[in-house]
């Protein structure tokens, strides 16, 4: 589960002509925490929150030439001007990766920067070793939901209040996240749950969320 190099990320995940991702070094730092603020004001409040934070990126991101932390982060770059930014966190002991942050300047949104930099993360989680890639986004609206769903991940079900929004101006309220997911280990080493097992609620939503997954016979 090593994280890539940008010469292979930018293999593994193409970016629209004009666009490339740029390294993430120490010195860069501030400058993304101001952008982050800048683009979506929302992220003050929450789980993403952290990336606000001076001493998350120290303790937790990869910076520079050190890849060897759980949370991988990149700049994308249209010429030397930062118009994105794009995270995601190793599981190494269930080899999966979760997609935690993706953020593009508003003005660049037309580009589908998001839809191609999701489309790639199958290709870098294979090239990682990965079997299994997951993620959260808000039902405050579609965008991310689409961009998830046009890059070929799963909707599986909806956390109840897993996070907080604020909601409207000053008000805060835990919410309701879909919960996104893409499977990349073969059919053959998975193991499907047999319907006996599982309570008359959970073999019908089983059933609506895979019955065409499920193999037959």
């Amino acid at each position: 589960m090593k994280w890539p190099v940008i010469q292979a990320l930018s293999m593994l995940a193409p970016l629209p002509a004009g666009y490339r991702y740029g390294r993430l070094d120490r010195e860069h730092v501030p400058a993304v925490i101001a952008a982050l603020q800048a683009w979506y004001p929302q992220i003050a409040v929450g789980g993403s929150s952290c990336y606000l934070r001076e001493d998350f990126y120290r303790e937790r991101v990869t910076l520079g030439d050190d890849l060897d932390k759980d949370v991988h982060a990149t700049r994308i770059l249209y010429g030397d001007e930062m118009v994105g930014f794009w995270s995601f966190e190793r599981e190494e002991d269930s080899l999966a990766i979760y997609g935690r942050l993706i953020v593009v300047a508003p003005e660049h949104r037309g580009a589908r920067l998001s839809v191609h930099a999701l489309s790639g993360t199958e290709s870098i989680g294979r090239a990682m070793g990965a079997a299994f890639m997951y993620t959260l986004v808000t039902l405050k609206e579609p965008y991310g939901q689409r961009s998830l769903e046009s890059a070929g991940y799963r909707l599986v079900g909806f956390f109840p209040g897993r996070d907080r929004e604020e909601v409207a101006p000053g008000v805060v309220k835990r919410v309701y996240q879909a919960v996104y997911a893409k499977l990349l280990a073969p059919a053959d080493q998975v193991h499907w749950p047999d319907s006996k097992n599982l309570s008359p609620r959970a073999r019908a939503l089983f059933e609506l969320l895979f019955s065409d997954a499920i193999p037959k016979g």
